[in-house]
């Protein structure tokens, strides 16, 4: 579907059309939705459509959708959400290590061994577990202050959060950034203050790199984080840790800024502990 569609108003129909769906938001339960208070922009009418506008991101496990939830006959009561869905067992090439999810808990045994033995129940259960661990971090990583999307929901294997960007456009990624030595500096310093309130919160990112940083009205913005890391619960946690700092301090490097792997490793871990 053409972007054009963000001018679609959904009111001219009255039951949802092509790439419409009524709202899930009635479907979800309070732990399935973000942190109270909801902010005023989020649609929770049960009357709401959502309206499918076109793909924002692919990949190999997740594909992120362009969203516009909209109360028909009602045009300020809109708003634009990136929905992250999790792909199937037959079309998803799940390549996350399994160094990522020691410590976590699955619930119950019978889910263990399916995910141990990786069968057809296992493997679905994979993409809920990422899905709904990467909705938690979100959750309790806004908490606490990081600069991540809102999470609106989570509804099956989809999250739906807040679009990043300024209208229908996604913002670029810190790798895309052309910045002078000062903006550069400054970059840095979010990017590290980011990770000081993950570590603060018992987290390393995991798999933190230029291309899931956004930069958002000089702003950083961190994203996908389903791969997030207990840094008391795994045995890998301050090495996944470490690589983190050394990803982001190599790309800052050589970009002009004057940044030490190993200082920044040694004040997150004392935050951590």
């Amino acid at each position: 579907m053409s972007f054009d569609a963000l001018s679609f108003s959904p009111s001219d129909l009255a039951e949802p059309g092509p790439d419409q769906r009524w709202s899930t938001w009635p479907e979800t339960s309070p732990t399935e939705r973000g942190p109270l208070p909801h902010p005023d922009w989020i649609i929770t009418e049960s009357a709401a459509l959502d309206t499918e506008l076109g793909i924002v991101k692919t990949g190999k496990e997740a594909e992120v959708f362009l969203i516009e939830r909209a109360v028909p006959g009602d045009p300020s009561r809109s708003c634009v959400l990136a929905a992250k869905r999790y792909r199937t067992s037959a079309h998803r090439d799940f390549t996350r290590s399994t160094q990522y999810v020691e410590g976590r808990r699955t619930r119950s045994m019978r889910d263990e061994r399916a995910l141990g033995k990786k069968s057809t129940y296992g493997r679905e259960l994979a993409a809920t577990n990422w899905a709904f661990a990467e909705f938690d971090a979100l959750r309790r990583l806004y908490v606490e202050g990081a600069p991540v999307p809102y999470p609106v929901q989570i509804h099956n294997d989809e999250i739906l959060m807040e679009f990043v960007g300024h209208g229908i456009t996604a913002a670029p990624r810190l790798a895309q950034i052309r910045a002078d030595a000062a903006e550069t500096a400054l970059l840095f310093e979010q990017v590290v203050e980011a990770m000081h309130v993950f570590a603060h919160a018992g987290f390393a990112h995991g798999d933190l790199s230029p291309y899931n940083i956004l930069i958002h009205k000089g702003r950083v913005v961190v994203i996908d984080v389903p791969q997030i890391v207990d840094l008391a619960a795994n045995p890998s946690g301050l090495d996944l840790l470490h690589r983190d700092c050394n990803n982001v301090t190599t790309w800052f490097a050589r970009h002009g800024a004057h940044v030490d792997a190993e200082s920044l490793f040694a004040e997150l871990v004392a935050e951590v502990f």
